[in-house]
């Protein structure tokens, strides 16, 4: 009897909530917990081998090798687009005669245990192919003025071509990464991992995590460099640069268990295909060298790595000096991997918009037809960059992240992602009034430019230009961007 008298109580309790809520109420989602940020791309003309520190100062500290290969620089900013305009800083020259005298690349700056080091390759003056890896101790509150000092090569298995160290902490343990060839092996360079004693001393045998064996990690060179790790939630990925420094460069990744151990090479999986790679329809090649930052809200993970702007080049790739500096943001699949999408064009870094009322469904392109959607492969589909209105007055465009020149546009009031033509129609159709989020004013709705009333919302799963009167219109017709 009693567990009876409990079910009626519930039941009651369910009946009087549906009442008061209304019936057809729609759903409402969370507003998201990364939402949008936005860049212009790139950050940093002839600055390859980006790496951007967040410190607890409240600053951002940008160091890349300079096509000279002569010095290491620093800028510091409070925005990563500020590092744009940053004044720059040589902290370190090349020494004028053996080691440490030629080929200054790929720099890297930490903050560990109370002081700074800046972590870069080097040749020597009578062998600038003796690549080796050095690290830099600076003593001060900004390295740009800090003291600096040798702290000598970093030692590892071989006195071999070694570059590309990286430093990360995973369960309080500091590792480091690097990429190094290995004598008994026929290519350029394989990943290692070894566990630190110091900043500037592995411990321990190092442990090889990868060479390249895939045909896309061995286009004209025979390389996995580059490595950077990122952690999300119980998992841990170190991504790497693969093949030649042209249009054929890329990122390959490795996965592992955050609570496995690191120098357990049997504790990674390696990706089967690349990650990211050059994207001729938005005019970036050979995508490459990455790091990883975090938005000035903390919110969003970032993607910083260098590419050129044309695929073509005359001479040896390490002679081109306009490798640039880029950033854009990183998205997270439901499986809790990165999806780095494409390098996005030149300009504006694009967004996502998802459904109010249907958290995990985001604007996308199919076949030109615009819907919303969820687990949206490519993720490129589900990006738009927001532009200055092509009808202008205050409006808004959202041309597609993997066409551009494509925009959302709605005719017969149904919206579709098409190629501008440059007619006045055109652009009138796909301009729209950014407006407060109708169901949630933390959100973001689109009112037709040149129907004044409708709004872009779902029905159906599908995008339309429609006169709303219910709630359950106002929730369908907003968005939140990420």
């Amino acid at each position: 009897m009693r567990r009876n008298a409990v079910r009626l109580l519930l039941a009651m309790l369910v009946a009087l909530a549906a009442c008061l809520v209304g019936p057809g109420s729609p759903a409402q989602a969370a507003v998201p917990d990364s939402p949008a940020v936005t860049y212009t791309n790139p950050i940093a003309e002839k600055r390859a081998d980006p790496h951007i520190f967040k410190h607890t100062d409240g600053y951002y500290y940008f160091t890349a090798t300079v096509p000279e290969y002569d010095r290491i620089v620093l800028r510091r900013a409070t925005t990563i687009q500020g590092l744009s305009t940053a004044a720059e800083v040589t902290i370190w020259t090349k020494h004028t005669s053996g080691v440490m005298g030629a080929h200054i690349w790929a720099p890297e700056i930490h903050f560990i245990d109370g002081k700074w080091y800046v972590y870069f390759a080097a040749g020597s003056t009578s062998d600038v192919w003796a690549i080796r890896m050095y690290a830099l101790e600076g003593t001060g509150a900004n390295p740009l003025t800090a003291s600096w000092a040798e702290k000598g090569q970093i030692k590892t298995t071989w006195e071999s071509f070694s570059l590309d160290a990286t430093t990360f902490v995973v369960n309080g343990v500091r590792y480091l990464a690097w990429a190094q060839a290995n004598p008994s092996e026929d290519n350029n360079t394989s990943l290692f991992i070894a566990r630190m004693s110091n900043p500037w001393t592995i411990s321990g045998t190092p442990a090889e995590l990868s060479q390249p064996t895939l045909s896309w990690e061995t286009v004209g060179y025979k390389v996995n460099e580059g490595p950077a790790l990122i952690q999300h939630g119980s998992k841990v990925f170190m991504t790497y640069s693969a093949s030649a420094t042209d249009a054929n460069y890329c990122l390959g990744m490795l996965t592992a268990s955050a609570t496995a151990d690191l120098t357990n090479p049997a504790s990674w999986t390696k990706s089967s295909t690349p990650v990211f790679q050059t994207s001729a329809a938005t005019s970036q090649y050979g995508p490459g060298h990455n790091s990883f930052t975090v938005s000035e809200d903390g919110k969003s993970d970032i993607l910083v790595y260098h590419d050129r702007s044309y695929k073509d080049i005359t001479g040896d790739p390490l002679n081109d000096p306009n490798r640039r500096t880029r950033v854009q943001k990183v998205y997270w699949k439901a499986d809790g991997t990165p999806d780095f999408g494409i390098p996005v064009a030149d300009g504006v870094t694009p967004q996502r918009l998802s459904s109010y009322n249907f958290a995990d469904r985001f604007i996308r392109h199919w076949e030109y037809r615009a819907r919303i959607e969820a687990n949206v492969s490519p993720l490129a589909d589900s990006q738009f960059r927001v532009v200055t209105g092509l009808a202008g007055t205050g409006t808004v465009s959202l041309e597609s992240a993997n066409f551009p020149g494509y925009f959302l546009r709605h005719k017969n009031f149904e919206v579709w992602v098409e190629k501008n033509d440059g007619t006045s129609a055109f652009a009138s159709s796909a301009s729209f009034y950014r407006r407060a989020g109708l169901a949630d004013s933390a959100g973001i709705s689109y009112e037709s430019y040149n129907y004044a009333g409708r709004y872009v919302r779902h029905y159906n799963y599908l995008l339309s230009v429609q006169a709303l009167s219910t709630s359950t219109d106002r929730a369908d017709a907003t968005f939140y961007a990420q």
